[in-house]
């Protein structure tokens, strides 16, 4: 077997296993009492983390360079960033459901790389002299980890918000601290019985009330109030780990650009959204840092990062103008 047949086994095998372990994280979600789902899902994404991996490994062989000169290539990189984040966020939270909103991210890019995008677009072409440089290695890897990362941070906030319903639910205490939202806010109102929000018995053992200012009274089940605290921590731990990495990235492509071009920035339309992306989530970590936000409105943030990565990594590229035009959409 060649090494182009290789890739084309290896990427559909990649969406064809995500696509399976997305069932298989929901259903686990949906029955949580099916012991071997979780077990499943785990294995699934390490099966497609090391199919993306070999099939990486095959097109450094065979173009001779490390493979993120091209959409196909940086999609799947991608991707592979964020099976292997996964994994990190997943062992922080000690959840499986991190899953739930990891696997479709995943699916979803493999799917648009393996089948939506045109045979010509997939194959392997030699590098511009812009990109003949130990820079591509340094600069677009670490751009592309960091991307990966700030992507499950938001797509793990977005989930803090479906199962928080949206509401404004403020999460009392450190969000790197140990104990559960229950147990933290237990102690809030020992500490100030008539705090804004406290937790009310409602005699019910299997639910809770969380009681808001003046609006609106949130009807959660502890298990729902305890992953809650969960995706909020998680989402928070990792964003602080993208952060760094999109910083350093853009070092990078700053050196780069003027090792390249002559100039270390340009404030053509990648650059300008990679300093919106960076300025966004500097707000994120700002935010709950030093103002100490939990809950809704750092997730809202982080949902808006979502949204904003995805522009800088792919949207401006439609545009098909500035430094960073080539070997995309032209």
């Amino acid at each position: 077997m060649d090494l182009i047949a290789l890739e084309s086994l290896l990427d559909n095998t990649s969406f064809g296993v995500l696509l399976v372990t997305m069932l298989i994280y929901w259903t686990g979600a949906a029955f949580p009492n099916l012991p071997l789902m979780a077990t499943l899902g785990t294995t699934g994404m390490a099966v497609a983390n090391l199919c993306m991996a070999t099939l990486l490994g095959s097109r450094w062989l065979e173009a001779g360079y490390f493979p993120l000169s091209n959409l196909y290539e940086s999609l799947f990189f991608l991707a592979w960033g964020i099976t292997a984040i996964h994994f990190v966020a997943e062992r922080m939270s000690r959840s499986r459901l991190v899953g739930v909103v990891t696997s479709p991210v995943a699916m979803g890019i493999t799917a648009f790389a393996a089948l939506s995008l045109p045979v010509e677009m997939q194959a392997s072409a030699p590098l511009v002299p812009a990109l003949k440089s130990n820079w591509l290695m340094m600069h677009v890897s670490v751009m592309m980890l960091s991307y990966s990362t700030l992507m499950v941070g938001s797509a793990i906030a977005i989930g803090f918000l479906i199962v928080t319903r949206g509401q404004k639910v403020e999460l009392k205490g450190s969000s790197v601290g140990t104990g559960s939202f229950r147990d933290r806010v237990k102690q809030k109102t020992t500490q100030n019985p008539s705090a804004d929000n406290v937790y009310a018995s409602t005699g019910n053992s299997n639910t809770a009330v969380l009681d808001l200012p003046k609006t609106e009274t949130v009807t959660l089940t502890p298990e729902r109030l305890s992953l809650a605290d969960t995706l909020d921590n998680i989402s928070y731990r990792v964003i602080g780990l993208g952060f760094p990495l999109l910083t350093i990235g853009i070092i990078a492509g700053g050196v780069w650009a003027n090792e390249a071009w002559g100039s270390y920035w340009s404030w053509d339309p990648k650059e300008t959204w990679a300093f919106i992306t960076w300025l966004v989530f500097a707000a994120y970590l700002h935010a709950r840092i030093t103002r100490g936000w939990q809950g809704r409105k750092p997730a809202i943030l982080a949902a808006v990062g979502l949204v904003v990565v995805w522009i800088c990594y792919l949207g401006v590229n439609l545009l098909g103008q500035g430094l960073h035009s080539y070997g995309w959409f032209l």
